[in-house]
């Protein structure tokens, strides 16, 4: 299909040098655009617009997800969860990886006042294992709303008494 157009924009310039010699301003107006189509089919990002699939590749952004203070808040209060919720395993976590924003809620005019940034990370934890968490950083809502951030966090099957809904969804 593209070879079949790229020998008929070739024909095409062939003819324009033809009719230079006896119109010229008709072949400058065919030559410029047989270029015109050429530039444009082989143009990458043509092929990639074509190709876009919408699928959702995350993406480690510089934000208020990643910061130390943050996950400070999500291992600490993980700490005190394992500790005084009664069944759950005695592990802590001892990393983060893969940080990454996964929606952003700015504060809206007569909406929510509050800037939302749901969060998630695979964190190593103390057994060995690699777990999903999900959280939520809620801007200037620290104590008594002064300052600071309130963070809210979920590890999937870590919520007994389903605080976050099934499967963290309010968090996520």
């Amino acid at each position: 299909m593209a070879l079949d157009r790229v020998q008929t924009i070739a024909q095409s310039a062939i003819n324009c040098l033809i009719l230079w010699e006896t119109y010229p301003m008709r072949a400058s107006s065919v030559l410029l655009s047989a270029a015109l189509s050429l530039s444009a089919l082989t143009a990458p990002g043509v092929a990639l617009a074509a190709d876009y699939l919408g699928v959702y590749v995350p993406v480690t952004y510089d934000s208020l997800c990643g910061k130390a203070g943050v996950l400070n808040r999500v291992t600490s209060g993980f700490r005190h969860q394992v500790r005084n919720v009664p069944n759950l395993p005695q592990v802590e976590i001892t990393e983060f990886q893969q940080i990454y924003e996964r929606r952003y809620e700015p504060a809206t005019y007569g909406g929510s006042d509050i800037p939302r940034h749901y969060c998630q990370a695979t964190v190593s934890m103390s057994d060995g294992y690699s777990r999903t968490v999900y959280y939520l950083v809620e801007e200037g809502m620290g104590f008594v709303g002064m300052g600071g951030n309130n963070v809210e966090f979920c590890v999937p099957g870590f919520d007994r008494w389903h605080v976050y809904n099934g499967a963290c969804r309010v968090v996520k």
